[in-house]
């Protein structure tokens, strides 16, 4: 499937939004993801799941861990297809922890999927807390990458979509994005 069939995807289902928005990281824009949007068909979730887990190189691993909230349904989704074991991780005090006694064991292998990245921070928050308790991440798998190439993980970064809109720091949000009342409709 090519980049526009996956874009026509997200435009049909009402996920990508324009307007003036804020992002978990802070940043301006005037373009965002709402994977919730795609979520709501599942028909969908499961094309794009398909889609992405055909992209991994390596599928060496047994589990997948997703950062909640926008994580959970796309991971779930490649967990079953890949017939793998799935966990998440979640928001205690903003930052993500391991909770409902989801265990990882020494030396197993872990993929990281998520739904959109600008940053990666949250991705990098999941690797932190696989490692920190001995699991190997073997990749990170998202549906769109707006990194424009600049988020790295030390470990291969699979994405059905790369695309980039511009991005603002508070201070330096132009006149034309500024007449626009900023909504955070979070991830």
């Amino acid at each position: 499937m090519s980049n526009a069939e996956v874009l026509n995807i997200f435009e049909s289902t009402g996920a990508l939004l324009k307007g003036h928005f804020v992002l978990r990281s802070g940043l301006h824009s005037g373009h965002f993801f709402q994977c919730a949007r795609v979520c709501e068909h599942l028909d969908q979730v499961e094309k794009l799941a398909r889609m992405l887990l055909d992209k991994v190189e390596d599928k060496s691993f047994t589990t997948v861990l997703s950062p909640a909230m926008g994580g959970l349904v796309i991971g779930q989704e490649v967990a079953r297809l890949a017939k793998a074991r799935f966990i998440f991780a979640e928001k205690v005090n903003d930052t993500l922890a391991l909770r409902r006694n989801f265990r990882i064991n020494h030396d197993e292998k872990f993929l990281v999927v998520e739904d959109v990245i600008t940053r990666g921070g949250r991705v990098n928050e999941s690797i932190e807390i696989i490692r920190g308790r001995g699991g190997i991440v073997t990749g990170v798998a998202v549906l769109v990458d707006r990194s424009e190439g600049k988020a790295e993980f030390g470990v291969p970064l699979t994405s059905l979509l790369e695309m980039s809109f511009p991005t603002y720091k508070p201070d330096e949000v132009p006149a034309s994005l500024r007449a626009i009342a900023a909504v955070k409709p979070g991830s």
